[in-house]
């Protein structure tokens, strides 16, 4: 007999706790701030705005990304390579960028294509920039960094080279400048 009281009570005990404890801004009250215990809970969430996703996901993936390809420096450079035993230059983006989820094909020309070119002066951290190869006579693309700098600086990008393996070096001022062909954004 006691199990069924309380059976057929506990809903009913549970209900007058929700209505005595649940905080105020969480019921319809009256126009004095009392609570209206004749009204319907509703339960409301704050408005609070969020930036869209993908700027929210890329502001968060750039730092890191760039954080990451930094603790790579020194990394030979490996023809075809593309772990951190050793790299070529469009293999450490390969690399990199995996590491964030984000596909990149392992061939500087076919990273030239990837996201949408931006401007020079746009060019961001965690952008790609595309370089032709050392050939002078070839304007095609054959080199490509990740831009570690701000908009409006000096470009400084990480990459794999030749001569030196994963390093920083900067397009103005360079043997780079000459080599120039675009940025790609691709986060």
């Amino acid at each position: 007999m006691k199990k069924t009281v309380l059976i057929l009570l506990s809903p009913v005990v549970l209900l007058i706790l929700l209505l005595v404890f649940v905080p105020q801004h969480f019921v319809h009250s009256g126009s004095e701030g009392r609570v209206d215990y004749s009204q319907p809970i509703v339960l409301t969430t704050a408005s609070v705005e969020t930036p869209p996703v993908a700027e929210t996901e890329e502001a968060e993936t750039a730092p890191r990304l760039i954080d990451y390809a930094l603790t790579l420096m020194g990394t030979p450079y490996v023809w075809a390579g593309e772990t951190p035993e050793g790299f070529d230059c469009s293999g450490f983006i390969t690399h990199v960028y995996d590491e964030f989820d984000v596909k990149l094909p392992h061939s500087s020309r076919m990273q030239a294509e990837e996201g949408a070119q931006v401007s020079r002066s746009e060019a961001q951290p965690g952008d790609l920039v595309i370089f032709t190869g050392t050939n002078p006579q070839v304007r095609e693309p054959g080199h490509v960094g990740i831009v570690i700098s701000q908009p409006g600086d000096t470009i400084e990008f990480v990459h794999s080279s030749s001569n030196g393996g994963v390093k920083i070096s900067q397009v103005e001022g360079s043997g780079y400048e000459g080599r120039f062909l675009q940025v790609r954004r691709v986060l």
